[in-house]
């Protein structure tokens, strides 16, 4: 029985040593912190295929269903992963870096870049194309019987439209429904608070009038959705990058070309439809992933210029 339990004890020790992501960078495996969103489901496996591709002895793994930016960071930084599928500009820019929003698209990217370099040890990647960030819609036919293109337009209408806004954005600080209504200068009268989830599907059966849902969201093209501007520029630029520790750009230098490949390559449009392909027809994101990367050859032609090339890059102390 001694023996029994000495080889349970050493079987358990090889085991545990042997997860990804907790033996520490370097060790033959690569973690992605994923999340509990399809677009970060299918960017995570987008990542991974990538690495898998390029990296074939290498083990990839991707760690699913985080709930927010913080708790993917969190992964990161204990060791259990070393590559974010999806974050986002303005998400991060006040929520882990604790700085204050802007309008300023490069701006907000310049300060995520150098946050993640001296907060965290991390290397802010240049986005894959698109942004996620929130957005006043209509339906088709709504938008040409009151001829809608921005938000300002809703003015007009504001005592009448039934609004079904996401839970969250009431009491959110910096771009909620306090700032809206300051910069906008009006309310809605009739506001409904709902999951954001429901609000695409409110919009088109007609119980709602105007909804604040998500720009990349695969039901907006499924449903004949419009965005309306945000023509006073009240939300922040959210554009999504990965995130990369340094530790794991030094244990697999390959990882920096493999990420930047990816540079530019999903715009708002393949973004829209990469969801809809998952949340609408139903197809897992590992399908979905597989689908994009074969048919843009998982960008083999692309050769990106390093970062350390790059003037914003070339002087964060993690790329010395």
């Amino acid at each position: 029985m001694k023996k029994l339990s000495i080889s349970l004890m050493l079987l358990f020790m090889l085991v545990g040593c042997s997860l990804p992501g907790l033996s520490g960078s370097g060790s033959g495996s690569i973690v992605v912190a994923s999340g509990n969103t399809t677009e970060r489901q299918v960017n995570g496996e987008i990542v991974a295929q990538m690495i898998k591709h390029y990296m074939p002895e290498v083990d990839v793994e991707v760690l699913p269903n985080l709930g927010s930016s913080l708790l993917i960071l969190q992964t990161i930084e204990r060791g259990d992963s070393h590559i974010s599928s999806v974050m986002y500009t303005g998400t991060s820019l006040t929520g882990e870096l604790g700085l204050e929003a802007t309008t300023d698209v490069d701006f907000a990217f310049e300060q995520v870049v150098k946050g993640y370099d001296e907060e965290f040890d991390m290397v802010w990647m240049p986005s894959y194309g698109f942004d996620n960030t929130y957005a006043f819609m209509v339906t088709e036919s709504f938008a040409n019987e009151h001829n809608l293109e921005k938000v300002s337009d809703l003015e007009a209408l504001s005592d009448t439209v039934r609004a079904g806004i996401d839970t969250g954005w009431l009491d959110r600080d910096g771009d909620g429904y306090e700032a809206f209504k300051a910069l906008y200068g009006f309310e809605f009268t009739t506001l409904l608070p709902m999951e954001i989830g429901l609000v695409y599907s409110a919009l088109q059966s007609g119980d709602m009038d105007v909804v604040l849902g998500y720009s990349s969201d695969g039901r907006i093209d499924s449903y004949n959705l419009v965005i309306l501007e945000d023509d006073l520029q009240l939300f922040p630029p959210y554009d999504a990058s990965p995130a990369v520790s340094q530790q794991a750009l030094k244990d697999f230098p390959e990882l920096e070309t493999i990420l930047l490949k990816l540079e530019g390559s999903i715009s708002a449009a393949d973004m829209q439809g990469l969801n809809r392909r998952s949340d609408e027809d139903k197809l897992e994101p590992r399908m979905v992933a597989q689908e994009f990367l074969e048919a843009n050859n998982y960008f083999e032609t692309v050769d990106p210029i390093p970062l350390r090339e790059r003037p914003l890059y070339k002087d964060l102390e993690g790329l010395q």
